[in-house]
C-alpha cells in the first residue's frame, strides 16, 4: 500500500500505524533529552507541528507504550541503542488548551478544570489497589470540572504526585497550545483574571512540583515572563530566533525536496519554493510550513494560501485599527521591502494597543514576518530586527486582508479607481465618500476616537488599498521627499507614457483660514505646487501633461477631491 497523506492529522500513533505521509522529526527526542533542560518552551507559529510533535513525545516515553516499539521502526530515534531501552519507560502527563476559547472568565476556569479531570480519568487505575491513601482517593474523586480555582491550579501538581509514586519514577508534563486561552483572554477582556489564574498553575505544576523530571510547554507566542511565569526561573525558552531545536519543528527544504520527487511532483521545485519558502529559525533558513507542504502535495500540486487561509484574527484587528504609523510600514512590507523594527519577542498582550511595536513581535511570532538580520545597537545593545513578509503565501494573505477592510464599500472602491484612472473628478469625489462613510470608523480603533487620527488612519488604509489594487500598473509611494518637501501620496506608472498622480491629504483647520471644504482643498494644492513635489516624476521621464495633482480635505466623515 503507498503512502497516504492526511490533512489535520496530528496523532503520531495513527500517523504510523497507517502509513501516512510523516517527515522524520523523531531526532527531537534525542535532542531535548539530552539538553537536561528542566523545563522548555518553545514557541512557533501556527501548524509548525507543534502538536504532533507533542505527541511523537507522548508515544516515546509513557509505560503505558512500552511494548509500542514498533511507532519508530525506522526512524532516526529507533537507530540509538539507549532509546530503544529508554522508549516506554517513565510515566507522562499530557495536557492541551487548544480547544479553550472561552468568552469570559468562568467559562475559561470551566474548560481547563474538564481538561485536568479528563486527564485524571486516563490514570483513574490508580483508584485501583493500595497506592492511594483513603483521603487520597475522595480527592481523586473531587477532581471535577466544576472544582474550585485553587484546586485546579494545584491539582497536576497532586497527580505528579501520585503518578511519581506508582511507578517510583518522576514523571514528565507536556502541555500543548499553553497560550490559546491567554489570547482569548485578552480578545474577550478578562486579562487580568485569567493571568492570575495561569501565574498560579503554572508555578505549580512547573516550578513547586518535586515529582516532575522534564517539561515540556509550547505555543505560538511568547507571553512576557513577567505576565505568567514570574517564578519560573527554572524556564528555558525557545524562540523563532533561538539556535535549539531549529529543524525540529517545520520541514527543511531538503525535506520537501524530497517529499515532492517521492510523490512525483519534483517538477514543481522552483514553484514551491517561491510560494511557501521563507521562514527561519535561528540561522537555519528555508524552513517551509508543514501544513502548506501536506496540503500542496494532498491536492496533487495545486498553489494556494494554505497556511494564511486559517489566519490570525487578532493579527489583522490590529493591523486595521493601527497608527498611521503602522500602516507605513504595513505598505513597505506590502512593496517587497523590509522594515527596521527594535522589538522584544515577548508580547505582553495588555499592551498589545498601546505599545506599537508589539505588533511586529505578534507578526514575527506568528510566522507572518521572517527575521533578515539581528543587530545590537547603542550603550545599552539594543536588538533591532530586520523583517519582512514571509513569502508569496503571507503577501497573498495581507493582500486579502487588505481588500476585506473595503468589502463593504468594494464596488464604490473599485469605481473610484477607474474614475481615477479616467480624470472623473466628480465620480472619484461621489465614490470616495461612500466608501469613507463605510470604513472610516473601522480605521479609527481607538477608544476615543479623535478627528484628527481617523482621518490619518483611514487615508493610510486607503492607501494601502491602492498599494493592493494597482500594484501591476503603478508604484504606490508615500512620505518621501520629492522638490522641497514631502509628499503623501504618489502613484508613478510603470508606463512611463501613462498618467501619474500626487495626493495630498489635509483636514479642516480653521487656524489655517480654512472655513470650507474648498478651503482645504485650495491649500493643499497650493502646497503641492509650492514643494514641487512632481519634480520625482519628470526626472523620472514622464511629461508634465500626464502630471494629474489632487488635494483631498476631509472632515469628519466628509471628504472632498479637487
Amino acid at each position: 500500500m503507498g503512502v497516504k497523506v492526511a490533512i489535520g492529522l496530528q496523532s503520531f500513533e495513527k500517523i504510523r500505524e497507517n502509513n501516512i505521509f510523516y517527515v522524520d522529526k523523531t531526532d527531537f527526542i534525542k535532542d531535548w533529552w539530552e539538553k537536561e533542560d528542566s523545563v522548555t518552551f518553545i514557541t512557533r507559529p501556527r501548524r509548525f507541528g507543534k502538536t504532533l510533535n507533542m505527541s511523537m513525545v507522548e508515544c516515546f516515553f509513557p509505560n503505558r507504550y512500552r511494548d509500542r516499539g514498533e511507532l519508530f521502526e525506522g526512524l532516526s530515534i529507533w537507530e540509538e541503542e539507549d532509546y530503544r531501552k529508554l522508549q516506554g519507560t517513565l510515566p507522562v502527563l499530557f495536557l492541551s488548551f487548544a480547544k479553550v476559547k472561552a468568552q469570559d472568565y468562568e467559562e475559561m476556569q470551566f474548560s481547563i478544570a474538564s481538561i485536568i479531570f479528563e486527564v485524571y480519568q486516563k490514570n483513574s487505575f490508580l483508584m485501583d489497589g493500595d497506592t492511594l491513601s483513603e483521603t487520597e482517593k475522595k480527592y481523586f474523586q473531587s477532581i471535577r470540572p466544576e472544582m474550585s480555582r485553587k484546586r485546579a491550579v494545584n491539582s497536576i501538581n497532586t497527580l505528579s504526585n501520585l503518578l511519581s509514586r506508582y511507578y517510583g519514577k518522576k514523571i514528565i508534563i507536556l502541555l500543548d497550545e499553553y497560550d490559546t486561552p491567554m489570547q482569548e483572554a485578552w480578545l474577550s477582556g478578562y486579562w487580568d483574571e485569567a493571568s492570575s489564574f495561569f501565574r498560579s498553575f503554572f508555578n505549580a505544576t512547573f516550578k513547586t512540583n518535586p515529582y516532575m523530571q522534564r517539561g515540556l510547554i509550547t505555543g505560538i507566542t511568547r507571553i512576557s515572563k513577567e505576565s505568567i511565569f514570574p517564578d519560573l526561573n527554572n524556564l528555558e525558552v525557545v524562540t523563532a530566533t533561538s539556535e535549539k531545536y531549529a529543524s525540529c519543528f517545520g520541514f527543511t527544504e531538503g525535506e520537501v525536496f524530497k517529499a515532492l520527487d517521492e510523490m512525483g511532483l519534483g517538477e514543481e521545485k522552483q514553484g514551491v519554493k517561491n510560494w511557501y519558502d521563507g521562514f527561519t529559525f535561528g540561522k537555519l533558513k528555508d524552513i517551509y510550513n508543514p501544513w502548506s507542504i501536506i496540503n500542496f502535495i494532498g491536492k496533487n500540486g495545486e498553489y494556494d494560501t494554505y497556511w494564511a487561509d486559517s489566519s490570525n484574527g487578532l493579527v489583522n484587528s490590529l493591523i486595521r485599527n493601527g497608527s498611521a504609523d503602522v500602516k507605513k510600514l504595513m505598505e513597505q512590507l506590502l512593496k517587497g521591502q523590509s522594515i527596521e523594527i527594535e522589538l522584544d519577542e515577548q508580547i505582553i498582550f495588555n499592551q498589545l494597543e498601546e505599545d506599537e511595536n508589539a505588533i511586529w513581535s505578534l507578526l514575527l511570532a506568528t510566522g507572518y514576518l521572517r527575521v533578515d538580520k539581528v543587530e545590537r545597537r547603542g550603550r545599552l545593545l539594543k536588538k533591532f530586527y530586520t523583517l519582512r513578509l514571509t513569502n508569496m503565501e503571507i503577501e497573498s494573505l495581507f493582500s486579502k486582508m487588505v481588500q476585506g477592510w473595503f468589502k463593504n464599500s468594494q464596488p464604490e472602491y473599485n469605481e473610484f479607481i477607474r474614475a481615477l484612472l479616467n480624470d472623473n473628478v466628480k465620480k472619484m469625489n461621489t465614490f470616495l465618500n461612500k466608501v469613507a462613510l463605510n470604513t472610516f470608523s473601522s480605521f479609527d480603533g481607538g477608544n476615543k476616537p479623535s478627528k484628527t487620527a481617523g482621518p490619518e488612519r483611514f487615508y493610510h488604509g486607503f492607501v494601502l488599498g491602492m498599494v493592493v489594487e494597482l500594484a501591476e500598473q503603478y508604484q504606490v509611494k508615500s512620505n518621501r521627499e520629492s522638490g522641497c518637501g514631502r509628499y503623501d501620496v504618489m502613484l508613478e506608472p510603470f508606463d512611463k507614457t501613462q498618467k501619474a498622480f500626487i495626493f495630498e491629504f489635509k483636514v479642516l483647520d480653521p487656524d489655517e483660514n480654512e472655513n470650507s471644504l474648498e478651503d482645504t482643498v485650495k491649500n493643499a494644492l497650493a502646497q503641492i505646487e509650492e514643494k514641487q513635489y512632481e519634480t520625482e516624476l519628470t526626472a523620472s521621464g514622464i511629461a508634465q501633461k500626464n502630471i494629474r495633482k489632487y488635494g483631498f480635505a476631509f472632515c469628519g466623515k466628509q471628504v472632498l477631491i479637487g
